[in-house]
């Protein structure tokens, strides 16, 4: 699979409510801010984890960890957080190119604050990765790929919107599958209206949750959502939390557990986890019951400590044999 989305360096860090509250954060948002506002909270932060991150970037991670062949397309600077971003995607076995330079917008970081209930508040200065365009795209890639993966929190300038067109056109007209993630419920209220149009005509498998989809057709039946969801794109897999997934079809709709896990201590990298297993299973033939809980293992193994990618080979945890 080819993921496309915002390349950025996760600083993760536990910390107690009480902190949200000092420095006025939304629990359990994502927030966009600026390089002084990304400096303030990095420095109020006692202790954290740094390491090569972003949403799609997490996904492919996960697919190459699953055993697929996985490539990504996010805009770095040449600069030491590029470096390390670069450095790790290849380590794990991800397809990447790194620009050589060392000038202009900085590499792109998230901070993320994870409180004790294990729900995280993501402030992220999106630097150079949000200047993607469509000259950034490597189209022979996405032609390459059996499945193009977008990232929704990618979708906040109008050069990115145009990329992302364009990557599906690119992938559809060699007979390849076109998936998007929702990402996140505050991103979604911010361009409703292109996020409906982009599923409406580029979008063969959307991925999101409860939230997501019910802030994408602002309803408050997640079953009213469905319907709305199925009038639009008639393929989803939707998280639903402890519950596990809904998989949503024109002639079905598909439930799937969760995985037990016996303590949840980090959401960070859930949802996109559970769409590396997810599209690991549906690129290697399997049902999509068996790509539901594919994805179920995948962010269970995620939740059970702090970050975004797993810590073991989660090839390892399928269970086939």
């Amino acid at each position: 699979m080819v993921g496309i989305g915002n390349a950025l360096v996760d600083v993760i860090a536990p910390a107690e409510e009480s902190f949200l509250l000092e420095h006025d954060l939304v629990k359990g948002s994502m927030t966009l801010v600026e390089t002084e506002r990304a400096i303030e909270l990095y420095a109020a932060l006692d202790r954290a984890v740094e390491m090569s991150g972003g949403s799609a970037a997490n996904t492919v991670c996960g697919v190459a960890s699953l055993g697929g062949r996985a490539a990504y397309i996010g805009k770095v600077t040449g600069d030491d957080l590029g470096d390390v971003f670069g450095h790790d995607m290849r380590a794990l076995g991800v397809a990447f190119n790194r620009p050589s330079g060392r000038e202009g917008t900085p590499t792109g970081r998230c901070v993320i604050v994870v409180t004790p209930d294990a729900e995280r508040t993501m402030n992220t200065y999106l630097g150079v990765s949000s200047e993607l365009c469509t000259t950034d795209l490597d189209e022979a890639m996405i032609a390459d790929g059996s499945v193009l993966y977008m990232e929704g929190y990618l979708f906040d300038r109008d050069d990115a919107k145009a990329a992302f067109r364009r990557a599906a056109q690119v992938a559809h007209a060699n007979g390849r599958m076109v998936s998007l993630t929702l990402s996140d419920s505050f991103c979604v209220d911010r361009h409703r209206a292109d996020f409906r149009e982009l599923v409406q005509e580029s979008v063969d498998l959307l991925f999101g949750n409860r939230d997501e989809l019910l802030s994408l057709y602002q309803l408050e039946s997640f079953d009213d959502a469905v319907d709305a969801l199925r009038a639009e794109c008639e393929f989803a897999a939707i998280t639903v939390g402890a519950e596990g997934c809904v998989i949503i079809t024109p002639d079905d709709i598909l439930r799937v557990a969760a995985v037990p896990v016996d303590k949840v201590i980090d959401t960070t990298g859930a949802g996109d986890l559970f769409a590396a297993g997810f599209l690991h299973g549906l690129t290697a033939g399997r049902d999509l019951a068996t790509c539901g809980r594919y994805g179920s293992i995948a962010a269970a193994e995620v939740i059970s400590h702090v970050g975004p990618r797993p810590l073991v080979e989660l090839r390892n945890l399928l269970g086939d044999g």
